[in-house]
């Protein structure tokens, strides 16, 4: 069981003419009458399948009273059912040499499996099976609970994953959006099996389900086997999350540690915004690798800290773009004008050949992550959740190319001074510039932007 908060490259648009468009080669769809999609991807010459159950239900959809019960859901469907204790799950999948896991994100949660081809109807059978039909066994949930508590606390323990969680509470202070995935410790104790049926009753909804399948798949099988097993599920969802509202603003915490952890971050781009591929290139090219110009000027050249590298993170109405670096007190006051100013220089340049680059980084991560049938099978169902159909890899390679550099410029000098930054820093800080004087540095207008 995990969480996840990155994201892949989707497609940008979402109309009425994209739903139209062919699909790739070795797709197939078919919607059940409950609006549930089955989508197989079949990969020829493989022996071995991918696949899973896609909600489009995370964190976000969670009211204050039920912060982290998406991901307590996720563990506890695994703790047994009806006809299959929690080990009967566990042995049987891993009697045939599968695997079975889960994970939850901001905006969905997914449940899938990996086995050979002759085993697919127990991987579906073993989904479906968790998802109809857990017990939510009393005793089973209060192990879970704790087991969940000690996670957080390994969190709590962890610099970077404190630092990134203040900083998105920060960017969305008071929202859904903003909250740790796993809940907290109080509230995480406050939820009875009732809760968890009611959540899953509340979200899990045939039109906002996709079950995808990659590698040596039948897709007509398949789709039989999920109306025998899927069809119980209502067809809407009558519940809708809250709107995301970036705010901006600054979270400091002075700790006796031997680095400083500093994340800065502006509003980006949600995935059906017209520039959430450019983002994505220019997160790259800022801060995605080894040749990036903050890893050059801050790393290679200065010495400047360990780690620094850049991240743009799309949501489905708003996203957002952002640096993180971890470095020794003595090297702040050079190295945070030094990154603000690699920041405002992209609004005024950016070369041909450094955008060739980072769009060549994307574009080989996505080919070779399709190599996968397990990627293959989460990005065609996340694609679907998100614009109603999968995305052929033309078409993305497509959408990467008609970037510019000019349209980066503008991205950039519109990203860094358009929103109030966000700062969130945690350890020997004393030297961290003031808000104020990291906005000034960058042009931005705190005025204008809280408006």
């Amino acid at each position: 069981m995990r969480t996840n908060q990155r994201n892949e490259i989707p497609n940008q648009n979402g109309s009425a003419e994209d739903a139209a468009a062919p699909l790739p080669r070795n797709v197939e769809i078919t919607t059940l009458k409950n609006g549930m999609m089955i989508v197989t991807d079949r990969m020829e010459h493989l022996e071995s399948a991918a696949l899973g159950v896609w909600v489009k239900a995370g964190s976000r959809d969670e009211r204050p009273g039920e912060h982290g019960i998406s991901h307590l859901l996720e563990h506890m469907a695994f703790k047994g059912t009806s006809s299959r204790t929690a080990r009967d799950i566990a042995v049987q999948i891993e009697n045939v040499g599968g695997d079975v896991n889960a994970a939850t994100s901001v905006e969905t949660t997914s449940f899938y499996a990996r086995v050979l081809k002759d085993d697919v109807p127990l991987a579906v059978d073993i989904l479906a099976d968790i998802l109809t039909d857990s017990l939510f066994d009393e005793t089973e949930l209060a192990r879970e609970q704790h087991v969940i508590l000690q996670e957080i606390g390994a969190a709590q323990d962890s610099p970077e994953d404190v630092v990134f969680d203040q900083f998105q509470s920060t960017a969305f202070a008071n929202q859904a959006l903003g909250r740790p995935i796993m809940g907290t410790p109080e509230t995480v104790k406050s939820f009875g099996a009732n809760s968890l049926r009611q959540y899953l009753g509340d979200h899990y909804h045939g039109s906002n389900m996709v079950l995808a399948a990659s590698g040596a798949v039948d897709h007509d099988a398949i789709v039989k086997m999920a109306e025998s097993r899927f069809s119980g599920f209502d067809k809407t969802s009558t519940r809708e999350p809250e709107a995301g509202i970036y705010h901006g603003g600054q979270m400091r915490l002075q700790k006796d540690l031997m680095e400083a952890q500093i994340v800065l971050g502006f509003e980006g781009r949600a995935y059906h915004a017209r520039d959430f591929y450019a983002s994505q290139v220019l997160s790259t090219l800022m801060g995605g690798g080894m040749s990036s110009r903050l890893f050059q000027e801050v790393r290679e050249k200065r010495g400047l800290c360990y780690s620094v590298y850049a991240f743009h993170w799309g949501f489905s109405d708003t996203g957002l773009f952002g640096i993180h670096a971890a470095t020794e007190s003595s090297d702040i006051p050079e190295l945070v004008p030094l990154i603000l100013e690699q920041l405002r220089q992209a609004g005024e340049r950016i070369e041909q050949d450094e955008l060739d680059r980072a769009r060549a980084q994307i574009s080989a991560g996505l080919m070779m992550s399709l190599e996968s049938p397990a990627s293959r099978a989460g990005q065609i169902a996340r694609q679907i959740l998100l614009f109603g159909r999968p995305i052929s890899n033309e078409e993305l390679m497509d959408r990467l190319n008609a970037l510019s550099v000019e349209r980066l410029r503008d991205l950039a000098a519109r990203l860094f001074s358009e929103s109030n930054p966000t700062i969130a820093a945690i350890g020997p800080i004393e030297q961290l510039p003031s808000h104020s004087e990291i906005a000034a540095q960058l042009g931005a207008d705190l005025q204008h932007a809280a408006q």
